[in-house]
């Protein structure tokens, strides 16, 4: 069984598609998303003019990603889970770069679930940084974290409480039995972009929180080394 401090085992495949800038394949354990990014060489009509980019996301949860079957979204018509996710990976994105330097482009990362084992969101965002990085290296080739439009990485990880003990990278198994949930999202510089928590039919003290919060720092700091150590890996 999984220590409650361990990440689930990770998997990272960059280049996954060919028609795209940058595409990774990202498992944690058996949650599997594909994330993609591309640029368009203009911006939202409300940002014309202003000299400066835009960073956005889409997220979806294919047919069958999970049990029992998940309608295809169609039509326009996105449920609020969909929403609430697909913005919050936007902002984490944009947390990190610089829109200025960006120019006037238009960033889209797109995750797809092609799988879910709990913390869909969370892999998203972190397969997500990965895919952004390689689409702006391949727009901007004397770009890097720290020089040019990316100011920093962003990555996350959920955490919480089952049977009163803190938990990790929680799976659905995990996640199902969670008196408290939480989501945290942070720069490589150890900086948070956004923290989701609450109680289910629980209340939890100042302590737990230190303590979730604890967990979930170290975790983004391996996170951090994870995405590092696959951007220096060449694209087979």
């Amino acid at each position: 069984m999984r220590p409650p401090d361990s990440l689930r085992p990770i998997e990272i495949t960059r280049g996954y598609l060919s028609g795209s800038p940058g595409s990774v394949l990202y498992r944690c354990g058996d949650t599997v998303v594909l994330c993609t990014a591309s640029f368009q060489e203009s911006v939202p009509a409300w940002m014309v003019g202003r000299g400066k980019g835009w960073v956005t996301a889409e997220y979806n949860m294919l047919p069958n990603s999970t049990s029992p079957r998940k309608s295809r979204e169609r039509g326009g018509k996105i449920d609020g889970r969909t929403t609430e996710i697909q913005r919050l990976i936007g902002r984490s994105m944009r947390a990190i770069v610089d829109l200025e330097a960006l120019g006037e482009r238009s960033l889209t990362v797109d995750c797809d679930v092609l799988q879910a084992d709990g913390g869909t969101r969370t892999a998203a965002i972190t397969g997500g940084f990965i895919a952004l990085a390689d689409a702006v290296s391949a727009a901007l080739p004397e770009s890097a974290i720290g020089a040019g439009p990316l100011r920093d990485s962003v990555a996350a990880v959920s955490v919480g409480i089952v049977d009163g003990i803190p938990y990790l990278d929680l799976d659905y198994p995990l996640d199902s039995r969670a008196e408290v949930d939480m989501n945290v999202v942070m720069t490589g510089a150890g900086r948070f972009v956004e923290i989701q928590g609450c109680g289910e039919e629980a209340t939890f003290d100042h302590d737990q929180l230190q303590s979730l919060l604890g967990l979930a720092g170290r975790a983004i700091i391996e996170l951090t080394q994870r995405q590092r150590q696959a951007l220096a890996t060449a694209i087979r």
